[in-house]
């Protein structure tokens, strides 16, 4: 029997990127009769210092309703440095499911967690002690928004940049606009688009302060929803980089010398800051997170003491502080929540580059406490 194609959808998922398209999939008999679906298993291997997306493409029977009906898979734990090459077995477990966006209507996503090959918790796994923590602490409803920032690159420079000596100094970059103004808008755009079609709680985007510099926020959300969800629209931004030929980098200092760094920017509030008087319990907050403030450090992200500096809207990496609308703190307390007296708080530390399971299981474990 013949195969038939949907001649309305090219095979190039470039097809959804196309700005002068619809973003929008076929509906017509062909593509609701077809049964195989795309399932992309993504995961989180065991570079360091800094941890990498994978993502390998499986074909199943389709509709995938839940994530409990697609089965584990394994991979070559030695190629992704989470396994030696004698006993390389490793196993991906569905935890978490969204429509992709980049392809057909049934496709999906797949976020997994590492495992070892007889069952057991990878080293690598920090999804689980993420887990663990929300759980301990359920009773304290904390809720998350994370604002990821990013440098587009094109080849070895930031997108935009000339091939020699640099931009004008910063000042008119931030939330600029004009093609003096801003580079890459149109993937961002684009990446923007793929995590609404595909559920994701994207809530904004912005030029930041250095060109070639960008920032999404995504939340508000439960400690490890708020994690998979940030990790789901990174490998989104770098997969619609592939279609544009620029790559995002979030490390947290990509550019030396009097340039803005990349960072992750935690908001955080729990059922007793957004209660009324919130505001004492974030002040008892802030000295719990001082107590500490090595050990978050420590899983902050690497290079962050490249960028944690006590300039550009930082606090050194040696101390720490906390104030009322003060950027250059640790903590911000934003003006909003001072006035009101109830509200949340921002932990301005945290590097582009962080993962967000050991950033928000830290910050839980420590104020909940």
């Amino acid at each position: 029997m013949t195969s038939r194609r949907c001649s309305r959808i090219p095979i190039s998922s470039r097809y959804f990127l196309d700005r002068s398209l619809p973003f929008a999939r076929c509906c017509c008999s062909v593509c609701t009769v077809s049964k195989k679906i795309r399932a992309e298993y993504i995961w989180i291997d065991g570079q360091k210092p800094t941890a990498k997306l994978r993502s390998k493409t499986k074909i199943v029977e389709g509709p995938i309703k839940k994530v409990e009906e697609l089965p584990d898979w394994g991979f070559d734990g030695s190629s992704t440095s989470q396994a030696e090459g004698h006993f390389s077995d490793c196993q991906l477990k569905p935890v978490k499911i969204i429509p992709d966006p980049l392809h057909d209507e049934q496709d999906v996503l797949v976020l997994c967690e590492v495992l070892n090959a007889d069952g057991t918790i990878h080293a690598t796994n920090t999804r689980a002690r993420t887990r663990a923590a929300q759980d301990k602490h359920a009773d304290h409803d904390v809720w998350f928004g994370i604002e990821q920032e990013y440098t587009f690159f094109d080849g070895n420079k930031p997108l935009g940049w000339p091939d020699r000596g640099f931009p004008a100094p910063q000042g008119g970059y931030y939330c600029g606009v004009g093609s003096d103004e801003v580079f890459g808008r149109d993937v961002v755009e684009a990446h923007a688009e793929a995590c609404i079609k595909a559920g994701l709680a994207i809530v904004g985007t912005n030029a930041e302060v250095m060109p070639a510099q960008w920032e999404f926020q995504i939340g508000t959300l439960g400690p490890v929803e708020m994690a998979d969800q940030l990790w789901l629209a990174r490998w989104l931004l770098y997969r619609i980089g592939e279609e544009y030929q620029v790559s995002a980098t979030l490390h947290p200092k990509p550019i030396k010398g009097d340039w803005n760094g990349a960072g992750a920017h935690t908001n955080i509030s729990t059922k007793a800051t957004r209660a009324p008087g919130g505001i004492k319990a974030i002040e008892a907050m802030c000295e719990k997170l001082r107590a500490r403030h090595n050990e978050h450090i420590a899983v902050y992200g690497a290079f962050n003491e490249e960028r944690l500096t006590g300039k550009h809207e930082t606090c050194s990496i040696h101390q720490f502080r906390y104030g009322v609308s003060d950027r250059g703190a640790s903590i911000r307390i934003p003006m909003a929540t001072a006035n009101s007296g109830t509200g949340y708080f921002e932990d301005r530390r945290p590097a582009a580059n962080m993962d967000p399971y050991l950033v928000c299981g830290i910050l839980v474990e420590t104020i909940c406490g």
